[in-house]
């Protein structure tokens, strides 16, 4: 399996279920097993993803130095992920806060606290890039002096900018720019998928370009190839589809790096998340690499 850089977040996740959007006042509510919180983050749900997946994770966040953190190294050593690079920076720990309903839809609140601010150490990427097949660098503002140093070091680079409306957005465009393969919503696009996948890679030269869609499924573009359309698939009833793009995103990942074939991992990527939503939480419902695929064959026709 492959060594893979991922930089990105973790954060403490509370997932609370609501019966509806618009959310209704009440003093007080009770939805019994309604409420969990759990470690999340788009880095943490990518790097357990891919350690369940069989791969060698390095994995680079920043957290407090508050009693979460105590919680997020707990959630690490228990998931298997290398603590190595997982350094206590801040002063507090990332939080969010997600409401959801029974259709699927989420409202999530999140609270950086202050890494935006805050810079990874430099010589501490230099020890962990050495020798990595991929770099996962998230769009979280600590991975962004990475992403040209990686590219320097002729290391391919995945990233997702997630909900995405321009071509010239400020934040999301250095990742944009640098990506190999890259991954976002439909959710905020101006303009339809197909021609938006066309323009993404005729601009910034991706190798692949991805947009989730939600229930619509996936839109992959490769080079001198028209978009393709991936169909989502449901695997089991859907509680929460918070977690579902990072999901696909690594299984889509571990497709690609174990078989080079993108058209057959994205296939296989959508059976994932698929099955991923049927749990609540953003890194709940992760299948190893057994299960992954046990659950490809038993969907092939």
């Amino acid at each position: 399996m492959a060594k893979i850089l991922v930089a990105g977040l973790i954060n403490i996740e509370t997932t609370a279920r609501i019966d509806h959007f618009p959310v209704d006042y009440m003093s007080v509510r009770y939805p019994f097993f309604g409420v969990r919180t759990t470690v999340s983050g788009v880095g943490f749900n990518v790097a357990k993803a891919l350690t369940l997946l069989g791969h060698e994770v390095r994995f680079l966040a920043m957290i407090g130095q508050d009693e979460a953190a105590t919680f997020v190294r707990h959630a690490l050593k228990q998931n298997g992920i290398a603590q190595d690079f997982v350094l206590s920076q801040l002063p507090e720990t990332p939080q969010s806060v997600i409401l959801y309903d029974g259709d699927g839809r989420r409202m999530i609140n999140v609270d950086l606290k202050d890494i935006q601010e805050t810079t990874y150490p430099f010589a501490t990427y230099e020890q962990a890039i050495a020798g990595v097949d991929l770099a996962v660098l998230c769009n979280i503002n600590f991975s962004r002096p990475l992403l040209a140093a990686t590219r320097e070091r002729g290391i391919p680079i995945a990233t997702d900018v997630h909900t995405i409306d321009s071509l010239t957005d400020a934040y999301n465009r250095d990742y944009m720019s640098a990506a190999n393969i890259l991954l976002m919503s439909d959710e905020r696009l101006p303009s339809p998928p197909i021609e938006w996948a066309q323009t993404v890679q005729q601009t910034f030269d991706n190798d692949i370009v991805a947009i989730g869609m939600g229930a619509r499924g996936v839109a992959l573009k490769l080079p001198d190839k028209p978009v393709q359309m991936f169909p989502a698939q449901q695997v089991r009833p859907v509680v929460n589809t918070i977690g579902a793009g990072d999901a696909l995103f690594s299984s889509f990942l571990h497709g690609y790096l174990t078989s080079g074939d993108a058209e057959r991992s994205m296939q296989a990527a959508t059976l994932y998340a698929g099955h991923k939503i049927g749990e609540s939480g953003a890194a709940k419902g992760l299948l190893d690499v057994a299960g992954f695929d046990r659950l490809v064959a038993s969907h092939k026709a």
